[in-house]
């Protein structure tokens, strides 16, 4: 039985992350390594920056191909604008519908701007699933 419904009691508190300034080939291979479909981004001091995704990785590297270049840095391809984050304290049934609302598969959870974890679809699918029992 689901016992809380704070976010802090489901989210990943070690997510995957990159530093902005890493050269997107160690970013792939994180997220290769790690079998997932994309990391957080932070700065030197740790501060939330972006996600960079799989598919970004996938632009990327198309991009690289096709105009003969290196793939560059991980700032250079990760999304930084209007990405919707969470606090450890928000309720995790309105975190999950605002993600299946907006067709998200992650979301950075910061905490003073630092980024403390993260919350994907499978945490919020063991956590609802709780319900049920």
């Amino acid at each position: 039985m689901l016992t809380s419904v704070d976010l802090r009691d489901y989210m990943l508190t070690n997510p995957t992350k990159v530093n902005e300034n890493a050269n997107l080939s160690e970013a792939m291979k994180s997220i290769i390594d790690n079998k997932i479909s994309g990391v957080c981004v932070v700065d030197d001091s740790g501060k939330f920056v972006g996600i960079l995704s799989e598919m970004d990785c996938l632009n990327a590297i198309l991009n690289a191909t096709y105009n003969n270049i290196g793939v560059g840095k991980v700032n250079e391809y990760m999304i930084k604008d209007n990405i919707l984050t969470a606090q450890p304290g928000d309720d995790i049934v309105d975190v999950a519908q605002d993600m299946l609302l907006k067709k998200h598969r992650r979301r950075p959870v910061i905490e003073d701007g630092k980024l403390v974890g993260q919350v994907t679809c499978r945490q919020l699918l063991t956590a609802v699933n709780k319900f049920n029992v």
